[in-house]
């Protein structure tokens, strides 16, 4: 099979529009990733248990190219059904104490923001809200604003490492280093960024989860969670399952009976993989991610940013307002606008996708976010698509 090239989406052979950009939202699937569902799912076809029995252990792999992504160890990462579900496993897993504050952003995606609100309910924790915009304006200036709530006294924050709205990307390393000198963890949401984005959890990130089915360009239903080894004392897996026990499986594989239901539980990451996994997504994960790892993250995360000056100095033009940040440190591979006024976001985004353009529009901004298959050359066809659409809405207005 080919190889993937910056820029050559021949991987996506069936993919029909002119230029797919709603990888922020769910990516296409990639021929190797389509490949490998179907390799599993012909091992479990032939053999049912002994496909199960040919690839869980291939998926140890998966895990160490997951941890190799992140800069993390392979026993700091479990496997878990997507973002939602790593966020509650921390959320549900820590050892709290009364009236611990809890910080969140106003403007988070919910996945990041429903699970902290139902621990603070079960646990009696302060939830402190603070807002975003002091990050947009610039890193110092939310820097020094996170500061000061960490003097009053934090036990952890929770943020996305790209905001899903604006594409903002946060200054994690610098976040982690003043979450450390005020000894309070940091947790990441990182759907938005991995595969695309940068992120390397040996800045001091304690906690770490995303799905799959965005910029890993896997499907979904897949994920990881990371806790760093440093946090494994914090964790009391209150949502433990059958798997989260040392030994799990023996009773299972010995001539002899050994089923008994005090054997401890797993420390650290693992003891969040409660149950049976999902064979079948992880693994087709695992091809995405060994694309990925080929291309290198910095490079892709360079050559979607070319694609996106050119379609934001367009849209620009057209009287778009972009929410773009000016500082290319905070850039991730989103890009937003504002539609000209009178212009409905859903309408645009529907009549750019009669025209072969995909995007989507979340919380009332046009967003495009394209990925390591997209050309360049694909930018002057979607301003067309984008004018005719504005022909097309303001015509009948």
């Amino acid at each position: 099979m080919a190889k993937p090239v910056l820029g050559d989406r021949s991987l996506f052979p069936d993919l029909t529009c002119v230029a797919y950009l709603a990888h922020a939202a769910i990516a296409p699937l990639s021929a190797p990733v389509r490949h490998r569902i179907a390799e599993v799912s012909a091992s479990y076809a032939r053999g049912g248990m002994s496909g199960f029995g040919e690839w869980a252990p291939r998926l140890q792999q998966v895990r160490k190219d997951i941890a190799g992504l992140i800069g993390a160890s392979p026993r700091e990462i479990a496997f878990v059904s997507n973002t939602t579900h790593g966020v509650i496993d921390v959320a549900f897993g820590l050892r709290w104490r009364k009236g611990d504050r809890v910080l969140l952003f106003e403007g988070e995606f919910p996945a990041n923001v429903t699970p902290w609100q139902q621990a603070a309910k079960e646990f009696a924790l302060e939830l402190c809200w603070h807002s975003l915009e002091p990050f947009h304006r610039s890193a110092d200036e939310g820097l020094a604003e996170l500061e000061r709530a960490l003097d009053r006294g934090l036990r952890i924050v929770a943020v996305s490492a790209v905001q899903y709205k604006t594409g903002l990307r946060m200054p994690l390393p610098e976040m982690a280093a003043l979450c450390r000198r005020y000894e309070a963890e940091l947790f990441v949401d990182a759907i938005q960024a991995l595969g695309a984005t940068p992120i390397d959890v040996s800045c001091g990130i304690d906690y770490l989860s995303s799905g799959s089915h965005k910029h890993l360009m896997g499907p979904e239903g897949a994920g990881f969670l990371y806790v760093a080894e440093r946090c494994a004392s914090s964790c009391q897996p209150r949502l433990a399952g059958w798997l989260s026990h040392q030994d799990a499986i023996e009773f299972l594989i010995r001539d002899e009976p050994t089923l008994r239901y005090d054997n401890p539980l797993k420390t650290g990451a693992q003891v969040f993989e409660i149950g049976t996994t999902n064979v079948i997504g992880i693994a087709a994960l695992g091809a995405s991610v060994e694309a990925l790892h080929g291309l290198g993250i910095g490079a892709i995360h360079a050559h979607a940013n070319a694609y996106l000056d050119a379609l934001e100095h367009g849209l620009v033009e057209r009287r778009f307002a972009s929410h773009r940040s000016r500082a290319s440190t905070a850039r991730s591979t989103l890009l937003s606008v504002t539609s000209p006024d009178g212009v409905p976001p859903t309408r645009l985004s529907a009549e750019l996708g009669k025209r072969g353009v995909v995007c989507n529009t979340p919380d009332g901004l046009v967003r495009f976010s394209p990925h390591w298959p997209n050309h360049l050359n694909e930018v002057p066809r979607v301003l067309d698509a984008v004018d005719e659409a504005l022909a097309e809405i303001v015509g009948r207005a």
